[in-house]
């Protein structure tokens, strides 16, 4: 058994219900039990080590022990062209991210680049991640591998496209389909892997594409599909010309089978009021893309209304249409958003949507994202006075989260003093 010893933060309801004071309880002197790869206990430091007198004790003092980062919705693919000027979401597809996709028919060069976006990303206090792959199937396996190496439990999927992409990244219906059922086959319930069922896009699939991905959804329910939605108005019009009868563009994935729960719809900023009422009606998840949603000028998610309106969210870096592989940063990016809004978010939201809210948008928080016994040991400890201008400021905080605020917006990746994934220490 391994101790822990740090402040512990354990949340009990959802804090965008309930009033913090019910729903968040707070241990200065905390510590985490961790036995066979699980959480076995978490409770005061004096307690634990009473009851565990021959755990080996890991002390990390004054810094926080926290579920590891949950991160909805990347590109791994796309790391070696993050923070590439562009203009909008069409022309950065064409002049960045298409070019380089087609480079993942090499394995060699696909697992090079997971291996060094685990690297990066583990090193901010990510612990799971939901990635497009690219079309190719060599791309799905260098994703898989990498991070089983490291023991994480993480979610992917072959990216299909069948139209409106470079000849050398285009499939067809009949491969999309073959092509994923043969990886989720090979992947999906291995180890920590899950197999997502990945369309890019309405404008990139074919109809036939849309439907023979439907069916395969119907056949795996088990399985999650991801997608975008609703990022740009220029896609949304696009959109309209492609699938003219259809009633809007979240009725293009439902006249195929791809909403219902299980399904990740990344960005959503400019859903009409029947697409917010169907996908609460549906229980599918949002997935918010505060850094890509900036970077690319793509809008402002409203964070407020939909969480008023009960809808199931996810927090997300987008790589690399996000600018930044930390989590840290993309919180921050929230809570501008919101504060643009007219609505700021407070840290101990912020803090939930990136642990287990984000594990709730992948229906996984009863194994990832919280610090609950049972759940699965992946854990980010955090300084929280990682630098001279964090730590001068939460010298002088009243409370733990304005200790906890400072490192949101002005912490990087010098904040994450360890990471542990499947009980195991990953980074120290």
């Amino acid at each position: 058994m391994d101790l822990l010893l740090g402040q512990t933060i354990i949340y009990t309801a959802d804090p965008f219900k309930e009033d913090l004071a019910d729903c968040v309880s707070h241990e200065r002197h905390g510590a985490v039990a961790i036995e066979g790869g699980k959480i076995t206990d978490v409770g005061t430091a004096e307690r634990l080590r009473a009851e565990y007198p021959q755990a080996t004790v890991t002390d990390y003092g004054a810094a926080l022990i926290s579920p590891g980062f949950v991160d909805t919705h990347v590109h791994y693919p796309q790391t070696a062209i993050i923070a590439s000027w562009g203009k909008r979401l069409i022309d950065w597809l064409n002049t960045y991210t298409f070019p380089e996709e087609c480079r993942f028919s090499d394995g060699t060069y696909a697992t090079q680049v997971a291996e060094t976006y685990f690297d990066l990303v583990t090193a901010t206090g990510t612990t799971t991640t939901v990635s497009y792959c690219t079309i190719h199937p060599e791309s799905v396996d260098a994703y898989f591998t990498a991070a089983r190496k490291r023991g994480l439990r993480v979610l992917g999927g072959k990216t299909c496209m069948d139209r409106n992409a470079p000849d050398d990244l285009r499939d067809t219906a009949q491969s999309a389909y073959d092509d994923s059922k043969a990886l989720s086959a090979r992947w999906h319930g291995q180890d920590r892997l899950s197999y997502v069922i990945t369309p890019r896009f309405a404008p990139t699939s074919t109809p036939e594409q849309l439907e023979a991905l439907g069916a395969l959804w119907a056949e795996q329910p088990d399985l999650l599909m991801q997608t975008h939605i609703s990022e740009q108005h220029e896609e949304i019009a696009w959109v309209a010309d492609l699938f003219p009868d259809a009633t809007d563009y979240l009725d293009v994935y439902e006249r195929f089978g791809l909403v219902g729960p299980g399904a990740l719809l990344g960005h959503a900023i400019h859903l009409t009021d029947r697409e917010r009422d169907r996908i609460r009606e549906v229980d599918a998840s949002l997935i918010h893309c505060p850094t890509s949603n900036m970077f690319i000028g793509s809008g402002v998610f409203d964070m407020h209304g939909l969480m008023e309106q009960g809808h199931r969210i996810g927090l997300a870096t987008d790589t690399g249409g996000g600018s930044s592989f930390s989590m840290l940063r993309t919180m921050a990016a929230a809570y501008e958003v919101g504060q643009l809004n007219g609505h700021p978010i407070h840290p101990a939201q912020l803090w939930w949507l990136a642990t287990e809210g984000s594990a709730r948008a992948l229906r996984l928080e009863d194994r990832i994202g919280t610090l609950a016994p049972g759940s699965e040991a992946d854990l980010a400890v955090i300084d929280l006075a990682s630098t001279p201008a964090i730590a001068q400021r939460a010298a002088h905080a009243e409370d733990i989260w304005q200790e906890v605020f400072p490192t949101i917006m002005m912490g990087d990746d010098r904040a994450v003093k360890a990471v542990w994934a499947n009980g195991a220490c990953l980074r120290s």
